[in-house]
């Protein structure tokens, strides 16, 4: 029985296509070794001559352009330019007091003012909604709240000083002719008395102190400390476990003052208490 004439037609036509792919195979194949003239006369044979279309990427794709992003507004500017326009419509409103002059300035201080009021409101809330900007938290300002870390805050420092004739002494550097000595000296015995600290008082002119009787005569120990040698009195605590001075402060100060310098000085890395 003879084929069917279009079973035939449709089979020649599979041959026919692959024996076009067939051929161009290898050259394929081939084209990665190829250098870059080569592959494109492979190019325009297949594409241009032969007019092969979809089998060949004839078209080659091109990349997708990025466009720039969009120039973000200088923010520093405006506001600059805001402050310059209202130091220029002020300055006119005082040189030419005229009424136009004078509610133009009026008018843009009052927006600026509703701006600076609209960000200090968003501020506030900003500050409720998230504990680690809130400041007050850690140095409260109201009454009760001062109240209380004031409270806690005496404890904190007690239990410190109470700790500290374990590894501090103090030196106490004084004079007989210095006013504020007299008004030191007793200051600086009831905070060493109140915590049983060793003091070392030292006489700089070599004169006596009625607050400490068992004084000595200083022997350059200022200069060895790194102080100020011409200021009295001064107060430096000794640290016995490192060998070595932690200055506290010159001229007069409050026992609580002193305390808290102490304290700080000794149990807080700064930054840690501001």
């Amino acid at each position: 029985m003879p084929p069917d004439s279009a079973a035939a037609r449709a089979l020649a036509l599979c041959l026919g296509t692959l024996a076009c792919l067939g051929a161009h195979a290898a050259p394929v194949r081939a084209q990665e070794q190829l250098p870059t003239e080569s592959i494109e006369r492979q190019d325009s044979f297949y594409c241009q001559e032969r007019k092969l279309g979809y089998w060949f990427y004839c078209t080659r794709p091109k990349p997708a352009q990025q466009t720039a992003p969009a120039a973000a507004q200088n923010a520093t500017r405006q506001l600059d330019a805001i402050t310059a326009t209202l130091r220029e419509l002020k300055a006119k409103a005082i040189l030419e007091p005229t009424p136009a002059n004078v509610t133009a300035y009026i008018r843009f201080q009052r927006e600026q003012l509703d701006r600076a009021s609209l960000f200090s409101d968003v501020w506030q809330r900003a500050i409720w909604q998230d504990p680690d900007l809130d400041y007050t938290l850690q140095r409260p300002v109201s009454t009760l709240g001062k109240r209380q870390w004031l409270d806690s805050r005496s404890a904190e420092r007690d239990a410190v000083m109470a700790q500290l004739s374990q590894r501090y002494g103090l030196f106490y550097f004084f004079a007989q002719s210095c006013a504020a000595c007299e008004v030191m000296s007793p200051i600086v015995q009831g905070v060493a008395s109140r915590w049983t600290i060793t003091v070392r008082a030292i006489s700089t002119d070599g004169g006596p102190s009625r607050h400490f009787p068992g004084y000595t005569v200083e022997t350059n120990q200022r200069r060895r400390m790194g102080l100020e040698p011409k200021i009295t009195p001064a107060v430096v605590l000794w640290d016995a476990l490192k060998n070595q001075p932690i200055p506290i402060g010159y001229g007069v100060m409050s026992a609580d003052e002193l305390q808290d310098r102490i304290f700080l000085l000794t149990s807080k890395e700064a930054g840690r208490d501001y």
